[in-house]
């Protein structure tokens, strides 16, 4: 259990992770408000709504991770894009996990809509921190 808090929060009092949660927070919010304006205001259906919000998120989040969450600099541009696609498809990977949540909650159990993206964004929170701290963000 120490061996997984000092992962997680590190020698500087997790700073690391605050910041993941404040950037994660915002892109919940970003990937929220678009879902809801997709599925009410489009009237698009649950899944359609899920992936163009997610998708909005995701291009929103690599740029939050990279420079406010993990502070990393790319040293050329394949470089970049080689982090850029490790970035997309490990949220290419959440997002199916989170759609499929989403199914889940809304078209199996009956959820609400929005509580079902509620629901499934605790599940990908948590998923997006470890992938990008372990494979895309890695420290060299």
């Amino acid at each position: 259990m120490r061996k997984l808090v000092k992962f997680l929060f590190g020698k500087d009092l997790g700073s690391e992770t605050i910041r993941y949660l404040a950037a994660g927070a915002v892109t919940t919010v970003v990937n929220f408000c678009v879902f809801t304006l997709m599925f009410q205001a489009f009237q698009l259906n649950v899944t359609v709504s899920n992936v163009i919000s997610i998708s909005v998120a995701i291009v929103f989040a690599y740029a939050a991770n990279k420079l406010v969450v993990f502070r990393r600099r790319s040293d050329s541009f394949a470089g970049l894009a080689l982090e850029f696609c490790k970035f997309v498809g490990s949220r290419l990977f959440t997002m199916a996990l989170e759609v499929g949540a989403v199914e889940l909650f809304y078209g199996v159990l009956g959820f609400d809509a929005r509580l079902g993206k509620i629901s499934a964004q605790g599940i990908v929170v948590v998923a997006n921190y470890l992938i990008s701290k372990l494979i895309v963000f890695r420290k060299r």
